[in-house]
């Protein structure tokens, strides 16, 4: 039985298998450091804003970028990642409409929780009517999240709506908070 003995430069080069592991365990540490801190900085914002819709929104979507770009960045520095990153992205257009295709309507969700923080028909906070399957409900607009709006009705119903729902029906606010340009 053999015994692998390595040295300090094995752990600090990315080619080699000790070397791949401490990058994994630095970037994914940076990747929760950084993570917490985007998460921190939002929270501190939310807090001197007068509308704190978009600010969850903003939170989830930075710390998947976040995750995102460091993974890439750890494919990018260890060489036999590189490789297997290259055939990946020749696959990558089928890949993409096969995914398109699938996550349709989560990406449908997705693009419309967008457009629902730009355009900020509503706020947290606001009551509204809409229609539901138990027919027309009041409710007031808890969180708008990257899928989906929450809503909590008179009798702490949870609702939750799918964004592409919410920015396809017409919604009437009931209080009377004028909306910011």
């Amino acid at each position: 039985m053999t015994h692998m003995i390595y040295s300090f430069v094995d752990f600090i080069n990315p080619t080699t298998l000790p070397g791949a592991v401490v990058y994994a365990v630095v970037f994914l540490g940076l990747a929760f450091l950084a993570g917490r801190l985007v998460h921190m900085l939002v929270r501190r914002s939310m807090k001197r804003a007068s509308d704190p819709t978009g600010f969850s929104f903003v939170d989830q979507f930075l710390q998947v970028v976040i995750f995102i770009v460091l993974a890439i960045l750890y494919a990018q520095l260890v060489p036999p990642l590189r490789s297997l990153g290259t055939a990946l992205l020749a696959s990558a257009g089928i890949a993409s409409i096969v995914i398109g295709l699938a996550a349709q309507s989560t990406l449908g969700n997705l693009i419309a929780g967008f457009a629902l923080l730009l355009y900020r028909p509503f706020r947290v906070g606001d009551q509204v009517q809409l229609m539901t399957p138990r027919g027309i409900m009041t409710a007031k607009i808890e969180t708008l999240m990257l899928g989906y709006t929450l809503l909590r009705d008179a009798e702490n119903n949870q609702i939750i709506v799918p964004n592409s729902l919410m920015a396809n029906i017409v919604i009437i606010r009931i209080n009377q908070k004028p909306l910011a340009p």
